[in-house]
């Protein structure tokens, strides 16, 4: 028999706050955490928007251990810190060697990775930094938690570009629920506003290059032009339910279905019919025993860009078929701007929350109707609504293609 998988603890670092309460006060609000970027000159780039995080971390971590860890794994932490503490797992309540840790990143530690080759072209590269292998590469964020919490299970880290902490959510939900583990810290980091990054997504054609942060993640919207790069990190504490009661843990909600497909079509442009998106909504489905007529509320991918947005619109339809005009569908992403391999698991906090308080956030900034993507996506205000389903939808550079439903626990 599967076992049942509950979130009992969240932590999150965003362009909209630095702890899920404060997150979450902005979503429900419907803030808007984009604007001019801050960390380096843009004078002679053309984007000049992100959604940056606005942190001091030495207010959260010890400086001499800032200085060994690039900031995605910083960020990382503070999630992680957060999330333990919210639930409440440790070694003296939980066998360690049943515990792991599964966090994503889709670009790692980019930003210490320049710094030391800059470095080295300087002084030389016997000159660089001893820690800048351990700092630079993307399993290191589950590294870091798991000797922070001393669990020994599982720590590894899932690396699917924009779909990567989506599908850690997912494995670390069939770990526990096949028996391999009863719990789990998991989710995702990304810190990556820098000249080479952005440079990169600029030339892809990728990014929105307006000045105005009122039109610039515009998801669903006719204007939209791409996507705003943000950063920031969400980490969840899964766990098998009947251990999470033995210890008096609360639970948010419950992760029911967990459903995974690749388009296997291009290296970043999605398959035109959504036909993969929508296998893994299917999939989703079929994994959490409900039908399409059970789903009150989805959390889509909308990125803002121009194919993502009319494809996934047409991968519900797919999906939902008659139903898909009944559903609720918003980009969140219109506040936080795309937070890459965090943002499966920012929005799975999102989903998490709509099904315990009974709120649907809004897509912000919507003007300009796009008769390609014609479903309801709550333009501008969000509704006090009951959701015992939700479902959050995933789409990573590569084909990679995740569908999540968190479910109303009762």
């Amino acid at each position: 028999m599967n076992r049942r998988v509950v979130i009992t603890g969240m932590g999150a670092v965003t362009p909209l706050g630095n702890n899920v309460k404060t997150f979450w006060d902005s979503i429900k609000k419907g803030v808007c955490g984009i604007g001019p970027i801050t960390a380096y000159d843009t004078s002679e780039t053309k984007v000049k928007l992100a959604a940056e995080v606005k942190i001091d971390p030495s207010e959260y971590l010890p400086p001499a251990d800032i200085k060994k860890m690039d900031s995605f794994t910083v960020l990382a932490m503070i999630a992680a810190n957060e999330a333990l503490e919210d639930s409440g797992i440790s070694c003296d309540n939980a066998d360690p060697n049943r515990c792991g840790v599964l966090v994503s990143s889709g670009i790692g530690g980019i930003k210490t990775i320049i710094r030391e080759y800059n470095k080295s072209l300087e002084k030389g590269y016997d000159r660089v930094s001893p820690f800048f292998i351990p700092m630079a590469i993307v399993n290191m964020a589950s590294g870091r938690i798991a000797i922070k919490t001393g669990f020994h299970g599982q720590a590894s880290a899932v690396v699917t570009a924009c779909a990567g902490s989506a599908n850690a959510i997912g494995e670390a939900m069939r770990m526990i629920r096949h028996g391999y583990l009863d719990a789990v810290v998991c989710g995702g980091t990304e810190s990556a506003i820098m000249p080479l990054t952005i440079g990169g997504f600029t030339s892809m054609r990728a990014l929105c290059e307006t000045d105005d942060p009122g039109r610039a993640s515009i998801p669903f919207d006719l204007e939209r032009s791409g996507f705003v790069m943000g950063e920031g990190a969400g980490i969840l504490v899964l766990e098998e339910l009947e251990h999470a009661k033995r210890r008096g843990a609360k639970i948010y909600a419950e992760v029911s279905g967990y459903g995974v497909t690749c388009d296997a079509y291009h290296i970043t442009a999605p398959e035109p019919t959504g036909e993969y998106g929508s296998e893994a909504m299917r999939l989703a489905l079929m994994d959490a025993g409900i039908g399409p007529s059970d789903i009150d509320y989805i959390n889509a991918h909308g990125t803002s860009t121009p194919l993502n947005d009319k494809g996934e619109t047409q991968a519900v339809k797919a999906t939902f078929g008659k139903y898909a005009t009944r559903l609720k569908i918003s980009s969140t992403k219109s506040m936080t701007g795309h937070l890459l391999g965090a943002a499966g698991a920012v929005e799975t906090i999102i989903c998490a929350l709509a099904v315990k308080e009974g709120f649907i956030p809004a897509t912000i900034n919507y003007r300009v109707p796009d008769p390609e993507c014609d479903l309801d996506i709550v333009p501008n205000a969000g509704l006090q609504q009951s959701v015992k389903y939700a479902m959050s939808n995933s789409f990573g550079f590569g084909g990679h293609n995740v569908s999540l439903v968190i479910s109303h626990y009762d």
